[in-house]
């Protein structure tokens, strides 16, 4: 990880969602806090995705940019991981 300052990063999750908790463990792997966000005890997250007409978790969001699924690829981009 870049010692630039850490990115802002909120991951949009469902409790039965296995791939929520796998974003959940790379992420964790990669030293990245992240804040997470159950759309299913937290109304105000799904108003949010909603918002964004996204329907489905795990959605990521790096500096208010979504990434919906688990796109390994597009979260590496998007963190700098090399």
């Amino acid at each position: 990880m870049p010692a630039t300052s850490q990115p802002r990063i909120i991951i949009f999750t469902g409790a039965t969602c296995p791939w929520c908790n796998r974003v959940k463990q790379y992420l964790k792997e990669k030293r990245f806090r992240f804040r997470e966000v159950d759309v299913e005890r937290n109304p105000e997250g799904a108003r949010e995705m909603k918002r964004r007409n996204i329907m489905g978790v795990p959605v990521v969001l790096i500096n208010n940019r979504p990434i919906v699924g688990f796109d390994k690829a597009k979260i590496d981009k998007a963190l700098d991981i090399k």
